[in-house]
């Protein structure tokens, strides 16, 4: 895939992290951020871009309706979890008014960062890849789909059909490693995934002196 840098006015490296759900993404995340190494979170974006007031929950309550909202009007994210896995329409209408926001909200963190690289955690990376051609690198977090799928009913205490269903709307494993430029086995200990983060660390810190 090319890449296109971001302008000269940004310094920073960037790294996109990615990996499919439930492979470990945040632990490596908080591995790097251990390091000094800022963060930026595609998850915090989606919610920032659909705070109480955004726009981006306007467009929601226009496509979907009042029902989109809880008590508190905030998104329902519970309830439109499940209307969104159970109508490829309503998923897709709602991931066009989301993705764009949240694109724009990384790349102007990017632009912001002064270290000497960042990091942006963005799950749907290889979905949405020709999105993301600025970025200088992809990091893949990687685990079997067995495993994935134990730590996702495990976490979000939901049954194996859905579990299932959510793994299956992504990319495939195989597409993900095929776009990594850099892979982090997640199967292992936390010690393990601290000492590949740290060889890691060190070589996108001599990447980045040289960019």
């Amino acid at each position: 895939m090319d890449r296109i840098a971001l302008t000269a006015e940004h310094p920073s490296y960037v790294i996109a992290l990615t990996g499919g759900i439930a492979s470990g993404k945040s632990a490596v995340a908080h591995c790097f951020e251990a390091h000094g190494i800022a963060v930026y979170d595609a998850d915090i974006a989606a919610r920032a871009v659909v705070a109480p007031g955004s726009g981006g929950l306007r467009a929601i309550v226009e496509a979907f309706g009042a029902e989109a909202l809880d008590a508190e009007g905030q998104l329902d994210r519970a309830s439109m979890r499940r209307r969104i896995f159970a109508d490829d329409h309503a998923r897709l209408t709602l991931e066009a008014i989301i993705h764009p926001r949240v694109r724009q909200w990384l790349q102007d963190h990017a632009r912001t960062d002064r270290g000497p690289y960042c990091l942006l955690a963005i799950p749907l990376l290889t979905e949405n890849i020709e999105h993301y051609r600025w970025v200088n690198r992809i990091l893949l977090v990687d685990a079997p789909d067995s495993t994935r799928l134990d730590r996702l009913i495990h976490r979000d205490q939901i049954d194996t059909t859905l579990a299932q269903r959510m793994l299956d709307r992504q990319a495939s494993r195989e597409r993900r490693m095929a776009l990594a430029d850099d892979i982090i086995d997640n199967s292992g200990d936390r010690a393990a995934l601290e000492a590949a983060v740290a060889s890691l660390h060190a070589s996108y810190l001599a990447l980045a002196r040289h960019a």
